[in-house]
C-alpha cells in the first residue's frame, strides 16, 4: 500500500508540465505547438528562450529529485527511493496533466539521480556539458550521457543504482528514436553557442 500511495504521489508530480506551464503563463504560448512540440526543457529553450529553458530544466530536475527522496522525508524505509523516482519519470513522458505527452525524461532522470547520489549527478551534468560542447547535439549528450553514468555506477559497484540507471537511459534512448535518425541523416539541429 505505502510503494502505491508513493509511486502515485511520484506520477502525479512528474507529470507537472513544466514547459507548457511556464510557455503560458509567461510568453502566452504553448510549446506544443512550437518547435519539436515537445515540453522537455530542450524544445523550450529554443521556442521560449535562455531564461525560460532554465527554469524549465531546473524544475524538471527538482521534480525527479523531490519524487526520490519522498520516502526519505516520510521516513518510510521499506519503500526504495530510486523505484519511487522512475514513475516520476514515467509522469514526465507521459503526464496525465497533459494528454499523456510529455518530455524526453532527460532532466527528470537526473534529478532522481541527484535525490539519490549528488556526487553522480556531479559527474553526469560535467560529462553532458562537455559532450554538449563537443558536438552541439543535445540529444546526443543526452544519450551518451547515460551510458557513461551507466559505467560509473557499475565502477561504484552500485549494484541497484546501475539498474536503475540502466532502465532510465534504456527509456531515453527510447524517447530519442526520432533525434537518432536525425543525427545519422545529418538533419539534427545544433545548438549555437554564443
Amino acid at each position: 500500500m505505502e510503494y502505491i500511495i508513493f509511486i502515485l504521489l511520484a506520477y502525479l508530480l512528474g507529470s507537472i508540465p513544466t514547459g507548457l506551464i511556464v510557455g503560458k503563463l509567461g510568453y502566452k504560448k504553448d510549446i506544443r505547438e512550437h518547435g519539436s512540440g515537445n515540453l522537455g526543457a530542450t524544445n523550450t529553450f529554443r521556442v521560449l528562450g535562455i531564461k525560460a529553458g532554465i527554469i524549465v530544466t531546473v524544475v524538471d530536475i527538482l521534480k525527479g529529485t523531490l519524487a526520490a527522496v519522498l520516502p526519505i522525508i516520510f521516513q518510510v524505509e521499506t519503500v526504495y527511493p530510486l523505484i519511487v523516482g522512475i514513475f516520476a519519470v514515467i509522469g514526465h513522458s507521459f503526464p496525465i496533466f497533459a494528454k499523456f505527452k510529455g518530455g524526453k525524461a532527460v532532466a527528470t532522470s537526473s534529478g532522481v539521480i541527484l535525490g539519490v547520489n549528488p556526487l553522480l549527478f556531479v559527474i553526469m551534468v560535467c560529462s553532458f556539458l562537455v559532450i554538449l560542447y563537443l558536438t552541439k547535439y543535445v540529444s546526443l549528450a543526452s544519450m551518451l550521457t547515460g551510458l557513461i553514468t551507466i559505467i560509473v555506477a557499475i565502477v561504484l559497484q552500485e549494484i541497484a543504482l546501475t539498474i536503475v540507471i540502466s532502465i532510465l537511459t534504456a527509456f531515453v534512448i527510447y524517447r530519442h528514436q526520432a533525434n537518432i535518425k536525425r543525427i545519422f541523416n545529418k538533419t539534427e539541429p545544433k545548438i549555437k553557442w554564443m
